[in-house]
């Protein structure tokens, strides 16, 4: 079938709640794509930030080739070696907590907002969450997104959510109340626009849910596995959460999520609590398992640092060149590039010449390609954009 074949059974047979790109894909390496046509794309933005090591690793392939010949699901009532080995190298590599898996980011979050409950007292039913976050489309995880843009069609909301700026100590000090089960922050937000969270505010957050009993749950859903340098966004500071929840890269381009708690508040999570009927299964883990081992194997932590800095030298010299750009934020290899206009003309014109990034929050380029990337196709990838900005200058 050609592309319009594609898109019109698309338009026939799938519901439309996506705002689809013209191409169609049809297979990924490392840090390319290829369309149906033939075209050959750069991808800095690879899957949502899915395939945080690159389209289809061969070491990811092959754990899934041999898992699949042995077991691919059986329900959470049996024990299974995946799931267990997983669950032990995400808490070796996090404060030593104990993990609940999911399939997505978005469960993620629903499983930590109900372990909150469960965990506290049963007056604590209020969750503070900052503005410009993104949590996750099911109902809990809409309401505690808050842009109000994500909450049209859907109110009234989840009661008990509180919103407050980021990074404002002064107006999460002033909303903190004992009715309060758990803050939900990102270490850095993704959707929201590439805004890092200050030291001091961690600090702070941190504090408040010590003074008042609450649970401080990070959502690592972009940040987790390596992206910014660590394998947790948290190691960059001098806190430790209660919860942190993850998917996107966790599972190498396979659908898992997770939250790791640490292990008295997890206890409280006990059967008929809460489940999830895929979650764990011996395929995702077995891609899990095989994620973790080349992050550590191609030394990408190390390789995010290097080509993070790279790319943010890189990206700074294009700030002086083109007056568009207002500045550059973000850690490793999770850019955010702050335009002074509307970015989806370059998203749109930079996939025209064969590169995919990403524009959020209308003004916001982001930058977050694999960990696998190489020097040589940043490059390529900033010649591209460059090329596309002097293009459009005049417009």
């Amino acid at each position: 079938m050609n592309t319009q074949e594609i898109i019109s059974m698309f338009d026939d047979y799938v519901i439309g709640n996506y705002g689809r790109l013209s191409k169609v894909i049809t297979k990924g390496a490392g840090n390319w794509l290829w369309d149906a046509d033939g075209n050959k794309i750069l991808d800095m933005f690879p899957g949502w930030a899915v395939s945080g090591i690159g389209h289809c690793h061969p070491k990811v392939v092959n754990a899934l080739k041999s898992q699949s010949e042995k077991l691919l699901h059986i329900d959470n009532t049996f024990y299974t070696q995946e799931q267990g080995m997983l669950a032990k190298m995400l808490s070796d590599r996090s404060f030593g907590g104990k993990c609940f898996f999911c399939n997505s980011g978005a469960e993620a979050n629903e499983a930590a907002m109900k372990l909150a409950r469960l965990y506290t007292s049963k007056e604590k039913y209020k969750f503070v969450t900052a503005e410009n976050s993104f949590h996750g489309r099911t109902f809990a995880t809409v309401t505690a997104t808050a842009q109000p843009k994500y909450h049209n069609g859907f109110t009234p909301l989840l009661p008990g959510f509180r919103y407050v700026p980021f990074n404002d100590i002064e107006a999460i000090e002033d909303i903190f109340t004992d009715e309060v089960a758990a803050v939900i922050i990102e270490p850095i937000q993704g959707e929201g626009g590439i805004n890092v969270a200050t030291p001091e505010y961690m600090r702070r957050v941190r504090e408040l849910c010590d003074e008042n009993n609450a649970l401080m749950i990070l959502d690592e859903v972009q940040t987790g596995m390596g992206r910014t340098g660590k394998w947790f966004g948290y190691q960059h500071y001098d806190v430790e959460p209660d919860i942190v929840t993850m998917a996107k890269a966790l599972g190498g381009g396979v659908a898992i999520g997770a939250i790791i708690a640490k292990p008295h508040v997890a206890a409280a999570l006990v059967p008929g609590t809460h489940a999830s009927t895929f979650g764990g299964n011996s395929l995702a883990c077995a891609a899990s398992i095989a994620t973790i081992e080349a992050i550590e194997e191609e030394n990408l932590l190390e390789n995010a640092i290097k080509i993070g800095d790279y790319t943010h030298e890189k990206l700074n010299a294009l700030k002086e060149e083109f007056s568009i750009i207002d500045h550059i934020r973000g850690k490793g290899l999770m850019i955010g590039i702050q335009l002074k206009a509307n970015g989806a003309e370059i998203v749109s014109k930079c996939l025209e010449r064969g590169l995919r990034i990403n524009c959020t929050h209308d003004t916001v380029l982001r930058f977050m390609p694999s960990m696998t990337v190489t020097k040589d196709e940043i490059d390529q990838a900033i010649q591209i954009l460059a090329n596309v900005l002097e293009a459009t200058k005049s417009l």
